[in-house]
């Protein structure tokens, strides 16, 4: 072997020498970071749990804010586990006079300046602080899930998560739970400049020992008012088709109620109501969630005259569109991009 191959094997030998030997000492670091990650991860979902578990099996009373867009409104919530039973009441606080309460999935609304009660069942489980429906694995899918910092809301310590979507076709969520219930007490909806568009938070809340009063309807005497019953049936809705929906999101849904015009929530086509002489219309609605956010379909007959168009408050985004002889309304908690795809993409196809 000449010298010059003999220095260039000793190079090579002692180049693998330190290559090896790089390895083993960068090896471990980075083991550590990738196992620190996982149990970041891990303890993440682990809070998400509790949080969904906290809305529905905890009592608890307090004032909440809820700001979206330029609309800040504050309502007042209390939740009470009665045995098996969720009793639950909602106030609204701002404005007209507005108050729900829910006993597990019958809602009644009380609607005190049209003397109106409205009867329906619950089709999302959205409302703060019950926020989540999927299984924390499953969302991992699509966002990003970790612990972030500790801070105070309402004046109780909290733990807070950051659940960054991994596409354009869903917002970033920061989610504050109670360190020693789980219980959310701020939510926070993230565009991807990282802006906030929706927040919702306690101001004040008392967890545990809930007077069973706080959840009776403040008006007991609504003898003369005007009962609508929703009526809302399952239907099988597979002559429309959605084609592209964000990955993630599941059809959960296919319903179809009789909406009222006069009623609470339903003001008519021009704006006017007719409190004696209710007018309804029969609307079908398509759910899909991804268990942080839900897109619906709204679907009937297109008689009336209306104008095609979009709009966006808050992290809400609605477009309106003619389809043939149909009115379509979609309506979605995701970013326009998400709204557009799903309205480009319905298709309907008839049986004859």
């Amino acid at each position: 072997m000449t010298l010059k191959n003999s220095l260039m094997q000793r190079t090579l030998e002692l180049f693998k020498f330190v290559v090896g030997l790089s390895s083993l000492i960068a090896f471990p670091a980075y083991a550590e970071e990738i196992g620190s990650a996982a149990v970041d991860k891990r303890d993440a979902q682990v809070w998400l749990m509790k949080i969904q578990s906290a809305a529905h099996r905890l009592n608890y009373s307090g004032t909440f804010v809820y700001q979206q867009g330029d609309q800040v409104r504050t309502s007042r919530i209390s939740h009470v586990l009665d045995g098996k039973n969720e009793i639950e009441k909602l106030e609204v606080l701002d404005g007209k006079p507005r108050e729900y309460i829910r006993n597990n999935e019958e809602i009644v609304y009380y609607v005190p300046e049209t003397k109106t009660l409205l009867i329906e069942k619950r089709v999302t489980q959205d409302v703060f602080p019950a926020i989540l429906a999927a299984n924390p694995t499953d969302l991992a899918n699509y966002y990003s899930i970790k612990k972030a910092e500790v801070g105070r809301v309402a004046g109780f310590e909290c733990q807070a998560v950051a659940l960054e979507p991994k596409d354009n076709l869903r917002y970033g969520y920061k989610l504050w739970a109670e360190k020693s219930t789980g219980l959310l007490l701020r939510a926070q909806t993230f565009n991807d400049r990282s802006e906030i568009v929706e927040q919702i938070a306690f101001t004040h809340v008392a967890i545990g020992n809930i007077d069973r009063e706080q959840v009776k309807p403040s008006f007991q005497n609504t003898r003369g008012w005007r009962v609508e019953n929703a009526v809302m049936n399952q239907v099988n809705l597979s002559n429309w088709t959605v084609k592209s929906v964000p990955g993630g999101f599941k059809k959960i849904r296919e319903l179809k109620r009789l909406l009222s015009d006069a009623g609470a929530q339903e003001p008519s086509a021009d704006g006017t109501r007719a409190p004696n002489q209710p007018r309804q219309r029969e609307v079908s609605q398509i759910v899909f969630s991804d268990g942080l956010a839900a897109i619906s379909v709204f679907i009937e007959p297109g008689t009336q005259s209306r104008t095609e168009g979009s709009m966006q408050q808050g992290a809400m985004n609605i477009i309106g569109k003619r389809y043939g002889d149909f009115w379509l309304t979609i309506v979605g908690e995701v970013p326009s991009t998400a709204i557009k795809q799903v309205a480009n993409s319905i298709e309907f196809k008839s049986n004859k």
